[in-house]
């Protein structure tokens, strides 16, 4: 089971290899940027992870499996930081879209300002911000699905190079979110973010 899985790890390299290529002709420069270098630092995982699979199964016993094993982490988690900016800056663009057209709706309802109480000041902008966002995602399913599997997949990452240590429980948890997100993505292809 093992060796079949590393097959189909092979398998992957060639679609992040694939990509990568797509990526590269984006026409938006962030998107561009960022799924390119994602895909890239992807590669690289997946190369660190066979060295360490011949490592494994006794082919080469010289490899250092602990070095091997901290560059696999370290490309992955950044693989997952380009594809968590690349999925901030779609949102910011959606959020962007939702307020001008909630500007567009208050201006033709053309409504008489009411006065507000200093604590509504306060909260207003927060208040703002979340409606937007909420808005913004409930318009883009995709955008949210990416964005809540990256932020999962980010745990394992963030704990193996002990930039911050989570309890497996939470760990695994974030497992299983991202994996019913990729589930739902293989499911229903007009779930998967798509490159502009």
């Amino acid at each position: 089971v093992s060796t079949g899985r590393k097959w189909f790890r092979l398998g992957n390299v060639v679609h992040a290899v694939q990509a990568t290529q797509e990526s590269i002709h984006a026409t938006d420069l962030v998107p561009r940027v960022c799924l390119t270098l994602a895909n890239v630092n992807r590669v690289l995982y997946f190369i660190c992870d066979t060295v360490l699979w011949v490592r494994s199964v006794g082919l080469a016993s010289g490899i250092n499996k602990e070095k091997w094993r901290m560059w696999a982490a370290r490309h992955y988690y950044y693989c997952l930081l380009l594809s968590l900016a690349r999925d901030l800056y779609e949102l910011s663009l959606q959020m962007e879209q939702a307020a001008r057209d909630r500007a567009r709706a208050e201006q033709s309802l053309s409504q008489e300002p009411h006065g507000y109480s200093v604590a509504d000041e306060e909260t207003e902008w927060l208040q703002s911000f979340l409606l937007l966002l909420f808005r913004s995602l409930k318009k883009q399913p995709p955008l949210l699905l990416d964005t809540v599997k990256n932020f999962c997949d980010l745990l394992n990452p963030l704990d193996q190079l002990g930039i911050y240590k989570f309890n497996p429980g939470i760990i695994g948890l974030g497992g299983l979110v991202s994996s019913i997100a990729g589930i739902v993505v293989v499911a229903y292809p007009q779930m998967k973010l798509r490159v502009r």
